[in-house]
Protein backbone atom coordinates (compact mmCIF):
# COMPACT_ATOMS: atom_id res chain seq x y z
CA UNK A 1 0.00 0.00 0.00
CA UNK A 2 1.43 3.65 -0.93
CA UNK A 3 1.85 6.15 1.11
CA UNK A 4 -0.85 8.34 0.01
CA UNK A 5 -3.23 5.43 0.66
CA UNK A 6 -2.05 4.70 4.21
CA UNK A 7 -2.67 7.97 4.84
CA UNK A 8 -6.12 8.24 3.39
CA UNK A 9 -6.98 4.90 5.60
CA UNK A 10 -5.73 6.68 8.85
CA UNK A 11 -7.97 10.03 8.31
CA UNK A 12 -11.14 7.36 7.26
CA UNK A 13 -10.10 5.60 10.86
CA UNK A 14 -9.51 8.56 12.50
CA UNK A 15 -12.78 10.85 11.74
CA UNK A 16 -14.73 7.81 12.70
CA UNK A 17 -13.13 7.30 15.55
CA UNK A 18 -13.19 10.66 16.94
CA UNK A 19 -16.82 11.12 15.87
CA UNK A 20 -18.14 7.82 16.60
CA UNK A 21 -16.53 7.51 20.59
CA UNK A 22 -18.63 10.51 21.75
CA UNK A 23 -22.06 8.72 20.64
CA UNK A 24 -21.00 5.47 21.89
CA UNK A 25 -20.74 7.57 25.17
CA UNK A 26 -23.56 9.06 25.02
CA UNK A 27 -25.54 5.63 24.37
CA UNK A 28 -23.57 4.50 27.53
CA UNK A 29 -24.07 7.13 29.97
CA UNK A 30 -27.21 9.36 28.84
CA UNK A 31 -30.73 8.10 29.48
CA UNK A 32 -33.33 6.75 26.89
CA UNK A 33 -34.09 10.28 26.25
CA UNK A 34 -30.88 10.65 24.37
CA UNK A 35 -32.12 9.05 21.21
CA UNK A 36 -33.72 12.12 20.40
CA UNK A 37 -29.77 13.27 19.75
CA UNK A 38 -29.73 9.85 17.35
CA UNK A 39 -28.34 10.51 14.02
CA UNK A 40 -30.91 12.10 11.26
CA UNK A 41 -30.53 10.02 7.44
CA UNK A 42 -29.39 6.29 8.93
CA UNK A 43 -32.56 4.51 8.69
CA UNK A 44 -33.15 3.99 5.01
CA UNK A 45 -32.76 0.74 2.84
CA UNK A 46 -32.69 2.69 -0.88
CA UNK A 47 -30.36 6.32 -1.06
CA UNK A 48 -30.44 8.05 -4.23
CA UNK A 49 -28.57 11.22 -4.81
CA UNK A 50 -27.82 13.50 -8.01
CA UNK A 51 -25.39 16.24 -8.36
CA UNK A 52 -24.11 18.51 -10.30
CA UNK A 53 -20.21 17.93 -10.98
CA UNK A 54 -17.99 20.98 -11.86
CA UNK A 55 -14.99 18.99 -13.00
CA UNK A 56 -12.04 20.38 -14.43
CA UNK A 57 -10.69 17.81 -17.07
CA UNK A 58 -7.25 16.89 -17.82
CA UNK A 59 -7.55 14.33 -20.57
CA UNK A 60 -4.61 13.11 -23.14
CA UNK A 61 -5.12 10.44 -25.37
CA UNK A 62 -3.12 8.48 -27.62
CA UNK A 63 -3.97 5.96 -30.74
CA UNK A 64 -1.64 4.25 -33.22
CA UNK A 65 -2.41 2.85 -36.12
CA UNK A 66 -1.19 0.81 -39.56
CA UNK A 67 1.95 0.71 -37.42
CA UNK A 68 2.27 4.84 -37.07
CA UNK A 69 3.11 5.86 -33.90
CA UNK A 70 0.20 8.39 -32.22
CA UNK A 71 0.85 11.64 -30.41
CA UNK A 72 0.13 12.38 -27.12
CA UNK A 73 -3.25 14.80 -27.99
CA UNK A 74 -4.32 16.78 -24.89
CA UNK A 75 -8.30 17.43 -25.99
CA UNK A 76 -8.54 20.29 -23.90
CA UNK A 77 -5.21 22.32 -25.85
CA UNK A 78 -4.73 21.02 -29.26
CA UNK A 79 -8.45 19.89 -29.86
CA UNK A 80 -10.53 22.76 -27.64
CA UNK A 81 -12.27 20.79 -25.27
CA UNK A 82 -13.64 22.94 -22.50
CA UNK A 83 -14.60 22.62 -18.60
CA UNK A 84 -18.31 22.33 -18.30
CA UNK A 85 -20.84 20.86 -15.23
CA UNK A 86 -21.32 16.97 -15.30
CA UNK A 87 -24.23 14.75 -13.45
CA UNK A 88 -23.19 12.53 -11.05
CA UNK A 89 -25.60 9.51 -10.09
CA UNK A 90 -25.48 7.53 -6.74
CA UNK A 91 -28.28 4.53 -5.51
CA UNK A 92 -26.92 2.48 -2.38
CA UNK A 93 -29.46 -0.19 -1.60
CA UNK A 94 -29.18 -0.97 1.74
CA UNK A 95 -30.07 -4.66 3.26
CA UNK A 96 -28.76 -4.56 6.37
CA UNK A 97 -26.96 -2.41 8.78
CA UNK A 98 -23.59 -2.99 8.07
CA UNK A 99 -24.26 -4.17 4.21
CA UNK A 100 -24.33 -1.68 1.26
CA UNK A 101 -24.39 -2.27 -2.23
CA UNK A 102 -23.12 0.98 -4.26
CA UNK A 103 -24.10 1.84 -8.10
CA UNK A 104 -22.65 5.63 -9.77
CA UNK A 105 -23.34 6.38 -13.29
CA UNK A 106 -20.79 9.50 -14.55
CA UNK A 107 -22.46 10.45 -18.30
CA UNK A 108 -19.30 12.28 -18.91
CA UNK A 109 -19.14 13.67 -22.68
CA UNK A 110 -17.83 16.87 -24.41
CA UNK A 111 -18.11 17.99 -28.11
CA UNK A 112 -16.35 21.26 -30.05
CA UNK A 113 -16.72 22.50 -33.25
CA UNK A 114 -14.39 23.17 -36.56
CA UNK A 115 -11.36 24.00 -33.70
CA UNK A 116 -8.23 24.91 -35.40
CA UNK A 117 -5.41 23.19 -34.49
CA UNK A 118 -2.73 24.57 -32.43
CA UNK A 119 0.41 22.21 -32.97
CA UNK A 120 0.79 19.22 -35.29
CA UNK A 121 0.30 15.83 -33.95
CA UNK A 122 -0.63 12.40 -35.49
CA UNK A 123 -3.95 10.29 -34.59
CA UNK A 124 -5.07 6.95 -35.25
CA UNK A 125 -2.68 7.09 -38.15
CA UNK A 126 -3.76 10.46 -39.55
CA UNK A 127 -1.19 13.39 -39.17
CA UNK A 128 -3.09 16.75 -38.03
CA UNK A 129 -1.50 20.06 -39.29
CA UNK A 130 -1.11 23.22 -37.22
CA UNK A 131 -4.71 24.84 -38.87
CA UNK A 132 -7.08 22.10 -40.13
CA UNK A 133 -10.19 22.55 -38.33
CA UNK A 134 -11.42 19.36 -36.13
CA UNK A 135 -14.74 18.72 -34.93
CA UNK A 136 -14.23 16.97 -31.80
CA UNK A 137 -17.09 14.55 -29.92
CA UNK A 138 -14.88 12.49 -26.70
CA UNK A 139 -17.37 10.41 -24.63
CA UNK A 140 -15.30 8.99 -21.65
CA UNK A 141 -18.73 7.74 -19.41
CA UNK A 142 -18.42 5.44 -16.37
CA UNK A 143 -20.20 3.53 -14.45
CA UNK A 144 -19.62 1.71 -11.24
CA UNK A 145 -21.52 -1.31 -9.14
CA UNK A 146 -19.83 -2.06 -5.28
CA UNK A 147 -20.27 -3.64 -2.36
CA UNK A 148 -19.35 -2.00 1.00
CA UNK A 149 -19.19 -3.67 4.48
CA UNK A 150 -19.02 -1.29 7.38
CA UNK A 151 -16.69 -3.24 10.15
CA UNK A 152 -16.56 -0.28 12.67
CA UNK A 153 -20.35 0.93 12.93
CA UNK A 154 -21.15 3.72 15.80
CA UNK A 155 -24.23 5.49 16.29
CA UNK A 156 -23.07 8.15 14.47
CA UNK A 157 -20.66 7.32 11.89
CA UNK A 158 -18.95 3.87 10.30
CA UNK A 159 -15.78 2.90 8.78
CA UNK A 160 -15.78 0.38 5.87
CA UNK A 161 -14.42 -1.50 2.88
CA UNK A 162 -15.42 -2.04 -0.10
CA UNK A 163 -14.85 -3.81 -3.53
CA UNK A 164 -15.78 -2.26 -6.73
CA UNK A 165 -16.25 -2.47 -10.69
CA UNK A 166 -16.07 0.32 -12.47
CA UNK A 167 -16.50 0.09 -16.57
CA UNK A 168 -14.92 3.17 -18.76
CA UNK A 169 -16.22 3.20 -22.29
CA UNK A 170 -13.55 5.94 -23.94
CA UNK A 171 -14.62 7.03 -26.94
CA UNK A 172 -13.01 9.71 -29.29
CA UNK A 173 -14.45 10.86 -32.76
CA UNK A 174 -12.35 14.01 -34.88
CA UNK A 175 -13.75 14.84 -38.19
CA UNK A 176 -12.44 17.40 -40.52
CA UNK A 177 -11.79 18.28 -44.26
CA UNK A 178 -8.87 15.59 -44.58
CA UNK A 179 -11.04 12.56 -43.39
CA UNK A 180 -12.48 11.45 -39.56
CA UNK A 181 -10.69 9.47 -37.36
CA UNK A 182 -11.82 7.39 -34.08
CA UNK A 183 -11.36 5.08 -31.85
CA UNK A 184 -13.15 3.77 -28.55
CA UNK A 185 -11.37 1.47 -25.85
CA UNK A 186 -13.20 -0.08 -23.00
CA UNK A 187 -11.21 -0.15 -19.43
CA UNK A 188 -13.07 -2.63 -16.86
CA UNK A 189 -11.65 -1.51 -13.92
CA UNK A 190 -11.83 -3.75 -10.36
CA UNK A 191 -10.80 -1.45 -7.65
CA UNK A 192 -10.87 -1.95 -3.80
CA UNK A 193 -11.35 1.02 -1.16
CA UNK A 194 -11.96 2.36 2.62
CA UNK A 195 -14.68 4.71 3.52
CA UNK A 196 -15.76 6.61 6.59
CA UNK A 197 -18.67 8.68 8.11
CA UNK A 198 -19.08 10.72 10.99
CA UNK A 199 -21.90 13.06 12.27
CA UNK A 200 -20.71 16.29 14.09
CA UNK A 201 -24.15 17.36 14.24
CA UNK A 202 -27.06 14.83 14.16
CA UNK A 203 -28.61 16.64 10.83
CA UNK A 204 -25.12 16.71 9.54
CA UNK A 205 -22.57 13.71 7.46
CA UNK A 206 -19.11 13.55 7.00
CA UNK A 207 -18.44 11.15 4.22
CA UNK A 208 -14.55 9.96 2.89
CA UNK A 209 -13.99 7.00 0.30
CA UNK A 210 -11.15 6.59 -2.28
CA UNK A 211 -10.95 3.45 -3.97
CA UNK A 212 -8.05 2.55 -5.99
CA UNK A 213 -6.11 0.12 -8.27
CA UNK A 214 -2.87 -0.68 -10.03
CA UNK A 215 -2.53 -3.54 -12.25
CA UNK A 216 0.50 -5.51 -11.26
CA UNK A 217 3.56 -6.09 -13.40
CA UNK A 218 3.60 -9.51 -13.72
CA UNK A 219 -0.14 -9.35 -15.19
CA UNK A 220 0.49 -6.55 -17.39
CA UNK A 221 3.37 -7.97 -19.41
CA UNK A 222 0.95 -11.02 -19.90
CA UNK A 223 -1.95 -8.36 -21.14
CA UNK A 224 0.52 -6.42 -23.19
CA UNK A 225 -0.91 -3.16 -21.34
CA UNK A 226 -0.75 -1.44 -17.69
CA UNK A 227 -2.90 0.76 -15.75
CA UNK A 228 -4.02 2.56 -12.80
CA UNK A 229 -7.51 3.88 -10.82
CA UNK A 230 -7.87 6.34 -8.51
CA UNK A 231 -10.72 7.76 -6.79
CA UNK A 232 -11.52 10.51 -4.15
CA UNK A 233 -14.98 11.82 -2.59
CA UNK A 234 -15.16 14.20 0.29
CA UNK A 235 -18.70 15.20 1.00
CA UNK A 236 -21.33 16.91 3.42
CA UNK A 237 -24.58 16.10 3.42
CA UNK A 238 -27.21 18.25 6.03
CA UNK A 239 -30.09 16.02 6.28
CA UNK A 240 -33.94 17.90 6.48
CA UNK A 241 -35.49 14.87 7.31
CA UNK A 242 -34.36 11.43 7.79
CA UNK A 243 -35.43 11.06 3.81
CA UNK A 244 -34.44 14.07 2.50
CA UNK A 245 -31.08 16.12 2.67
CA UNK A 246 -28.84 18.05 0.46
CA UNK A 247 -25.32 17.40 -0.40
CA UNK A 248 -21.80 19.21 -0.90
CA UNK A 249 -18.72 17.62 -1.91
CA UNK A 250 -14.81 17.64 -4.06
CA UNK A 251 -14.32 14.90 -6.39
CA UNK A 252 -11.45 13.84 -7.96
CA UNK A 253 -11.26 10.65 -10.45
CA UNK A 254 -8.43 9.18 -12.65
CA UNK A 255 -7.49 6.53 -15.10
CA UNK A 256 -4.29 6.13 -16.76
CA UNK A 257 -3.74 3.00 -19.04
CA UNK A 258 -1.67 1.67 -21.74
CA UNK A 259 -2.43 -0.90 -24.47
CA UNK A 260 0.02 -2.10 -27.34
CA UNK A 261 -1.40 0.37 -29.46
CA UNK A 262 -3.22 2.98 -27.59
CA UNK A 263 -2.88 4.80 -24.00
CA UNK A 264 -4.17 7.29 -21.92
CA UNK A 265 -4.61 9.38 -18.83
CA UNK A 266 -7.66 10.94 -17.81
CA UNK A 267 -8.41 13.64 -14.40
CA UNK A 268 -11.55 14.83 -13.21
CA UNK A 269 -10.99 17.09 -10.27
CA UNK A 270 -13.72 19.61 -8.68
CA UNK A 271 -16.50 20.39 -6.16
CA UNK A 272 -20.39 19.14 -6.38
CA UNK A 273 -23.36 19.64 -5.15
CA UNK A 274 -26.82 17.94 -4.99
CA UNK A 275 -29.76 16.37 -3.59
CA UNK A 276 -30.44 13.02 -1.78
CA UNK A 277 -33.40 11.47 -1.20
CA UNK A 278 -33.78 7.82 0.86
CA UNK A 279 -36.23 5.00 1.39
Amino acid sequence: MSKSVRVYVVFALGMAAILGAPAVALAQFRPASAQAQAAVGEDYHVEASYAWWNAEPGLIVNSESLGILGSDVNLISDLGIEQKRLGKLDVVLRPAKKHRLKFQRLPIAYETDAFPVKREFVFNGQRYRVGVPVSTTADLSSYSVGYEYDFLYFPRGFVGASLNARYTNINVDLRSPIGREFFEQVAPIPAYGFTGRGYPTKNLAVDFEMQFFNIPDSLAKTIEGDGSFRDTDIHATYNVTKNVGAQLGWHRTSIFYTTDKDGGDLKFKGWYFGGVARF
